[in-house]
């Protein structure tokens, strides 16, 4: 009975101090002290997003050739040496989406190549996101094109070309009309 005792008043006291410091009214109406002012440079560095349309694609070319040789050194050891999957998703294959159990990947359920670009340009290599230059992206993006059997080995991806593939899945998604 006294040992409850003596577990209840701790309790309580430190409940009502929560209670107290939850219902003091404090507000900042300022700067707090954290962080640090973020630049329009800064903001511009990290506004990398790529539309389907192509829109927002920087300068610069690539080919598969050149993609395969980054992609063995880069994205083998998580996506598998032909991009089968590793500790990592599965890039290529994946057929058609109408069965039970479908499988999801770049080339079997992205609907733009753009997107390709976008993500590996913002995400990879995971290690060190935003790494590559925009040419080793343009490269990748092919190889992993190539590897799905939508472009040939040679064909140049760059900001014209790349928009104008045509994805597997582009169509087999629903609109939305606003």
């Amino acid at each position: 009975m006294a040992a409850k005792s003596f577990v209840k008043l701790p309790l309580t006291f430190a409940l009502s101090g929560v209670l107290v410091a939850c219902s003091s009214g404090y507000q900042a109406n300022g700067p707090v002290g954290l962080g640090k002012p973020v630049t329009e440079n800064q903001i511009k560095a990290w506004n990398i997003d790529v539309g389907p349309n192509g829109a927002g694609l920087p300068s610069g070319s690539g080919t598969a050739a050149t993609g395969e040789i980054i992609y063995q050194q880069k994205c083998a050891s998580c996506h598998g040496d032909k991009g089968q999957g590793g500790i990592s998703n599965r890039l290529v294959g994946g057929g058609g989406l109408n069965t039970d159990k479908p499988v999801k990947t770049v080339g079997s359920f992205w609907p733009y190549a753009t997107t390709i670009f976008d993500y590996v340009k913002r995400a990879m290599p995971h290690q060190a996101p935003q790494s590559l230059t925009d040419d080793q992206v343009y490269a990748l993006t092919a190889y992993i094109l190539y590897m799905n059997k939508i472009i040939s080995t040679d064909e140049v991806m760059n900001a014209k070309s790349l928009p104008l593939v045509k994805m597997p899945n582009r169509d087999g998604f629903i609109p939305i009309v606003k």
